[in-house]
């Protein structure tokens, strides 16, 4: 939300047996739409019951999708601009906020911010250069006006070099948009959990359950003490270039790590317990609306796969399982998205170039 992103993010972000493989998605339609790989679809286990497992991973339970297209990698910066110059595409880290805007999503008595702070701008990860506490997201989280897609790290900073990283500082409004210019949607987060699993049956991570190795790396996350001391063994201290890393069984790179993911649902922080002894649920769009206790008044939608933020001692969220509720008005450095495509035409994979002041319709 833009109050998270004006007012310090810490206000609203409190907070081995051999593999078993389904059978591997083969068989598509027709030719893969550019860049897309085709995704079968079937029944498996989601969420979670692991010790590594946070209470919204749980109960694990079982789970049915149908088949669908997935982008191979996340949108890059590249793509992304592609859009921006069709369709004049304003995004909401370049647009200044509204009070009205800030007010309806904080609790009642919460003072407005200053004037000055209703700007354009994003939350940048700022890492300190010493130990800070881990209870405290405001030690490296920095809200920074001029910081939008382009500008990652503040107006002073730009994507020359980085085309071909995942695009960031979007919002899901913005993630919406671009799937629609492009004929695409983003993925369930049901279709998301399938397809990072990548066939791989209760696995702790995409690529099975051996830890995350510095040696050979099997996702962009942090290396070193986090926030402070990233050692970038990997060669990579923010994000890496899509495809840097090995794909998982489905051919799909990036399912770990790199940049939290949005989805088309709604987060709801408790919705596996609804789902718990009432057999195989088939192909869930998610709840109605969000639900998170910790907060109440900002909408959450919901994003998956973890960040080059992402460390075993603050945020093991690399994990097929592991699950995260954004403001879906709110950017931030570690965020990007992929889309996914329906083998037939669907109301929300049909083309539309949205305004350069209006966003697209959610779906």
């Amino acid at each position: 939300m833009q109050y998270r992103r004006l007012l310090a993010v810490s206000v609203a972000l409190a907070a081995s047996h051999a593999p078993l493989f389904a059978a591997p998605p083969t068989t598509a339609p027709a030719a893969a739409p550019p860049g897309m790989v085709w995704i079968r679809g079937g029944e498996f286990t989601m969420g979670s019951d692991s010790r590594l497992a946070r209470p919204d991973e749980g109960p694990a339970h079982r789970v049915r999708v149908g088949p669908f297209w997935l982008d191979a990698h996340e949108v890059t910066n590249e793509q992304f601009d592609a859009f921006i110059k069709a369709t004049r595409y304003i995004t909401t880290a370049e647009k200044a906020p509204t009070l009205e805007e800030i007010m309806k999503q904080v609790p009642p008595g919460t003072p407005p911010p200053p004037k000055e702070m209703l700007v354009a701008g994003s939350v940048v990860f700022t890492p300190p250069d010493h130990p800070v506490p881990l209870d405290d997201i405001s030690n490296w989280w920095t809200w920074t006006p001029g910081a939008d897609w382009r500008h990652p790290e503040g107006p002073a900073s730009n994507i020359a070099d980085r085309m071909k990283h995942p695009v960031v500082h979007v919002s899901w409004d913005d993630a919406v948009a671009y799937a629609a210019w492009a004929g695409k949607r983003l993925p369930t987060e049901a279709e998301w959990e399938f397809a990072a699993r990548g066939g791989l049956e209760g696995k702790d991570y995409v690529w099975g359950d051996d830890p995350p190795s510095e040696t050979h790396p099997q996702a962009n996350i942090w290396e070193g003490s986090f926030p402070w001391k990233n050692t970038a063994k990997d060669g990579y201290v923010r994000t890496a270039p899509v495809g840097s890393y090995p794909p998982n069984g489905y051919g799909l790179f990036d399912m770990a790590g790199n940049v939290w993911e949005w989805c088309s649902d709604w987060y709801d922080a408790t919705l596996y317990r609804s789902r718990a002894g009432r057999g195989i649920t088939v192909d869930p769009l998610g709840p109605p609306k969000s639900n998170d206790p910790t907060q109440p008044f900002t909408p959450l939608r919901v994003e998956r796969g973890g960040s080059f933020l992402c460390h075993e001692s603050y945020c093991l969220r690399y994990r097929p399982s592991a699950r995260h509720g954004g403001a879906p008005d709110t950017g931030m450095s570690h965020v990007g998205f992929r889309c996914a495509k329906s083998p037939q035409p669907q109301a929300a994979d049909v083309p539309a170039a949205p305004t350069p002041t209006t966003k697209a319709a959610k779906p």
